[in-house]
């Protein structure tokens, strides 16, 4: 690495320009098969952020699966266990004292919430539209545009071509199916929706009705029955030629040219009371929804659509050159990778498919962020609920959402944060006699915020501390003063609290108890069994050092809290250091414990290395540990899931291994990924997408380090390796709220161009050297590399 030095600009052009840099696609991106959808995960997902749908694209059912953000089983109720304080200064001194397995029997019994579980995110139903006419099926095809969020499916049966499209609208808030014939009169179908329990469905005249409400059975796993939340879905047919008619709980439509389909679903969640509030009626928000859309003609909402939908996800375009493999279906695409073969554009399509997902699942008009799932889900009781998991999966969702220019997306996640603190109160009181707000491992959309399942992995108090990190993350993206005073730092002022009251002193330090690293365990000396509960592992005091400094900082900027700034530093330095143990690996736990599973999935030690900045070249010993632990990790089966081996891509990245992280990437694809691209955790899981995006981007552009004014340096490329030697890539986002838009041949940068959204000073570096520039806002700065950076 050449020494780091300041350089006048050889060559600036300044742009004025309040637009962005890329608005336009120059190629559209598309998932498409020769042949239908036989199971759930191969079907196309849409979605809107409130509502989604699968797309199966198959000519004989016509099956979509549809889903709406707030449609769970459950209720609210206070989870905390009545035991926990009076049995905490117990349970704390079995942990300090090694007695591990006492502090886990005693923990069940008196920390675990009550009822130890909750219950699941569910499936809203299924529509199918079911053609009367059978003939020789050819031509088909099955198809899904990134750019216009629209899945189409085209067949032609004895001559005459069908064409479906299916959207799912945020302008109006519908999903919408449009069917076409080439030949007047030829559509003849059955329309109708199913559910597997708690709904009826109804006809009238071009309408159908879905009404129902979730009936819980009584749990001692997850709590008290009843009749719960209330949900409602409508659906429209309009069409032109032939006729509509209701027949039973079906329409059926005879020799009709064209039809259209609007439907929309709601429930009667309040998120404000983290409940379903009987003042909501699901019925009158259906047919508010429907009227309102209803007056617009199909090429209206299409239209209206594609022009909101496309100046999302139309900010970033990634090339990286290739085979013009777009010929050949995706799923084919992705069997020759798994076999062996590379693909650069399957790569650049599986990145920018990330963000796609992250935009279908976490924007208005939805209210709630992704999920386990993002928004998809066919389940009544999904894999893990479908829930939101706070020790890794949620905050991994959000991984992407800043640097790939989707800073609105994380907007619904602040929000379900800022309801989550008041349970999160109690919570902190209750269990621990602490001011401030906390939650653990695993939540619903009620608040559960007591531990959750089992100590074994439901004990980890500073999940709510973590949870604060996208939000912090999105100041630092994005410069909104008014979201960090509003939104962000009153929460994590709360968090901080919380800190202050739980820590409590051993051998010089404040450290966490009780506490795990998530979801691993340890050999005490002389045992052979696992054991996970213990004082001040290392991602704990990665986490705590972490949201000091971001307070503090927070703090500083909106000028308030001075007294409270010095007593977090006096707390800041009492955290324990993170260690290196005696196999030279980043010690996970607070002693050199042998580890149970040193293989497992979770690598939380880790977290300093990547998303936080705390394990960078500028710690040179802890940087190095950190790559012998990966490749520890790897060495015995790490990685086998799929967002175990996303999270190892932006290790990589951050190491700046390019080929190592290169690696990963197709491991990704090869192990972890169905044919429709999603993550196989397995099964299916959201998560592994999400932080796959996040680092391929990270591997282009990185911001995370500081000068000595505390100005963060945009480090471009520093992880490119030899296979994307011709690349680049436009809209992705750096932290100080620069837009960076690139371009490179012969894995050498040619010319970059930063936009200033903030009017922040510019640090660029590239190759060792660096450039820093004072910026205006709304400028566009762009450099010739080959003048700029020597």
């Amino acid at each position: 690495m050449k020494n780091t030095k300041l350089l006048v600009f050889l060559f600036i052009i300044t742009v004025f320009s309040s637009c962005s840099q890329n608005t336009v696609q120059e190629k559209k991106l598309h998932l498409w098969y020769d042949k239908p959808a036989k199971v759930w995960d191969d079907a196309l997902p849409t979605g809107n952020g409130r509502m989604g749908a699968m797309d199966f694209g198959d000519p004989e059912t016509g099956h979509i699966q549809f889903n709406e953000e707030s449609l769970w089983a459950g209720k609210k109720f206070d989870n905390n266990n009545p035991n926990a304080l009076k049995d905490l200064p117990k349970i704390r001194q079995y942990i300090f004292n090694e007695e591990i397995d006492k502090a886990y029997k005693l923990g069940n019994k008196s920390l675990l919430s009550v009822p130890p579980r909750f219950r699941s995110y569910q499936t809203f139903g299924d529509l199918y539209i079911t053609p009367s006419t059978k003939g020789r099926l050819t031509e088909y095809r099955r198809d899904l545009c990134l750019n216009d969020g629209i899945s189409t499916t085209t067949y032609t049966i004895d001559g005459v071509k069908y064409t479906k499209e299916v959207f799912v609208s945020a302008p109006d808030n519908v999903i919408v199916v449009h069917i076409t014939a080439d030949k007047p009169g030829s559509i003849n179908a059955e329309i109708t929706m199913t559910r597997p329990r708690d709904a009826k469905v109804t006809a009238q005249d071009k309408t159908l009705w879905m009404k129902g409400q979730i009936i819980d059975e009584p749990s001692k796993e997850m709590g008290p029955g009843g009749k719960d939340m209330k949900f409602a879905a409508k659906l429209t047919a309009e069409n032109k030629g032939g006729n509509i008619t209701a027949k039973g709980s079906s329409l059926n439509v005879e020799n009709a040219d064209e039809i259209t389909l609007l439907l929309t679903a709601a429930t009667d969640y309040n998120l404000e009371m983290l409940n379903f509030d009987r003042s909501i009626d699901p019925e009158k928000t259906c047919n508010d929804i429907i009227a309102k859309a209803g007056k617009k003609t199909y090429s209206s909402l299409k239209q209206a659509h594609i022009a909101d939908h496309s100046a999302i996800f139309n900010r970033v375009s990634f090339n990286l050159g290739g085979n013009n493999l777009d010929t050949i279906p995706t799923d084919k695409r992705l069997n020759a990778v798994k076999k062996g073969a590379e693909d650069p554009e399957l790569v650049t399509l599986y990145n920018q498919y990330g963000r796609y997902l992250l935009m279908g699942s976490s924007r208005k008009p939805g209210k709630l962020p992704a999920n386990l799932q993002g928004i998809w889900n066919g389940h009544i009781k999904a894999p893990w609920n479908s829930d939101y998991h706070t020790n890794i999966n949620l905050q991994m969702n959000y991984w992407p959402a800043e640097i790939c220019n989707l800073s609105e997306t994380a907007l619904p996640l602040t929000d379900l944060v800022n309801q989550w603190t008041e349970p999160g109160k109690v919570t902190a009181k209750k269990m621990y006699g602490c001011n401030g707000w906390t939650m653990h491992h695993a939540t619903d959309i009620f608040g559960k915020t007591a531990p959750n399942a089992d100590m074994r992995w439901g004990m980890s108090p500073l999940s709510g501390v973590w949870m604060t990190f996208p939000l912090w993350r999105h100041f630092e993206f994005t410069n909104d003063k008014a979201y960090l005073k509003n939104k962000a730092y009153p929460v994590m002022k709360e968090a901080m609290q919380f800190v202050s009251d739980f820590l409590i002193e051993k051998d010089g330090y404040l450290v966490t108890n009780p506490s795990m690293s998530p979801e691993n365990a340890y050999k005490l000396p002389g045992s052979n069994k696992p054991n996970q509960l213990t004082y001040a592992p290392t991602i704990d005091n990665q986490i705590l050092m972490a949201h000091i400094d971001n307070c503090i900082e927070a703090a500083e900027i909106l000028g308030v809290d001075a007294d409270l700034t010095k007593q977090w530093k006096e707390i800041r330095a009492k955290i324990p250091p993170v260690r290196i143990g005696k196999d030279s690996t980043i010690m996970e736990w607070i002693k050199d414990y042998e580890e149970w599973e040193p293989g497992h999935r979770h690598m939380s030690h880790l977290m300093g290395l990547y998303p936080l900045a705390q394990i960078t070249p500028e710690t040179p010993e802890l940087y190095e540990a950190a790559a012998r632990t990966i490749e520890k990790r790897l060495k015995y089966g790490g990685g086998h899931t799929g967002w175990s081996r996303a999270w190892i891509i932006n290790f990589f990245a951050r190491l700046h291994q390019p080929e190592t992280a290169y690696h990963h990437v197709l491991a990704l694809l090869r192990k972890s990924t169905k044919p429709n691209l999603f993550d196989n955790h397995p099964p299916f899981q959201i998560d592994g997408n999400f932080g796959g995006t996040a680092g391929i981007t990270e591997m282009l552009l990185q911001s995370h380090m500081k000068d000595k004014d505390g100005n963060f340096i945009l480090d471009l490329l520093p992880a490119l390796p030899k296979e994307w030697a011709d690349g680049d890539i436009s809209g992705i986002k750096g932290r100080g709220n620069f837009e960076v838009s690139m371009m490179w041949k012969d894995g050498k940068l040619e010319t970059v161009s930063i936009k200033s959204l903030s009017g922040n000073k510019l640090n660029v570096r590239y190759n060792g050297y660096l450039i820093s520039q004072d910026t205006e806002p709304g400028k566009t700065y762009t450099y010739n590399v080959a003048e700029s950076f020597k």
